[in-house]
């Protein structure tokens, strides 16, 4: 038995989200693309959460920084233009930077099983095995994996309680709110981090190091304009994380 249209379950969510509670559609933090993510996470999103919006002075100061120990990477317009498998320089050089760096808490050395690409894409089904190959081929020397959706699994953003299990059985994390997930999409990516109790990261030009996001599609231009609507004429901000203990 085929599970339901993912597509179409995951617009049905971003609408009930938006109707109920608009604040979830919300990002934790937001960079540019892929290559501005910050190396130590928590207190970014702290500073951001603390930092008040154009129009109110509300701010979600913490008490202390999230532990972030674990990165879900998009794939499709986060790491490589989408359908493709192809990462610009400047990707593989954060990546190399992340899995490298000493102080990196996603250090290859110190925690091997701490970054996981999760696509609707390359890993969602056996047609895309070509594409998890070259991806993990590519990125061999960083040991960075594609997640496998289990059969009948449904994708992004209804797979969360799947990928905190796969980082759960390798000890990366205790708990969801240990855990980041990176994306350009708010429907899928930002959506998937708010189900299953994690932070979520909104590289708002995708893969676009000029900010102009020119392929983006009629669900994309939307979610954009939705994200600045809520932030700057409502001046509302994402809540944290259910389960997160301050």
């Amino acid at each position: 038995m085929n599970p339901p249209n993912t597509n179409l379950r995951a617009f049905n969510l971003a609408v009930s989200t938006l109707l109920s509670n608009p604040a979830n559609f919300l990002p934790h933090l937001t960079v540019p693309t892929f290559t501005h993510l910050p190396e130590q996470i928590g207190p970014a999103i702290s500073e951001a959460l603390a930092t008040p919006t154009s129009t109110t002075s509300t701010t979600s100061t913490l008490e202390k920084s999230p532990q972030i120990r674990a990165l879900v990477l998009d794939k499709d317009n986060t790491l490589c233009p989408a359908r493709t498998t192809t990462f610009p320089p400047e990707i593989v050089a954060k990546l190399t930077a992340l899995r490298t760096s000493s102080t990196s808490p996603f250090n290859l050395t110190a925690s091997p099983n701490s970054v996981l690409i999760v696509s609707n894409r390359a890993g969602s089904h056996p047609r895309y095995d070509d594409e998890v190959h070259h991806l993990e081929t590519q990125l061999g020397d960083l040991k960075i994996p594609v997640y496998r959706l289990p059969p009948g699994t449904a994708k992004k953003p209804f797979c969360g309680a799947q990928v905190l299990a796969w980082f759960q059985e390798r000890g990366v994390v205790a708990r969801a709110d240990e855990i980041a997930v990176v994306g350009d999409r708010l429907g899928t990516d930002v959506l998937m981090a708010r189900e299953m109790g994690a932070w979520s990261i909104w590289c708002r030009d995708g893969i676009d190091p000029s900010g102009k996001r020119g392929d983006a599609n009629v669900l994309e231009r939307m979610e954009m304009w939705v994200e600045r609507y809520l932030r700057v004429n409502r001046g509302l901000k994402s809540p944290v994380p259910k389960g997160f203990a301050q």
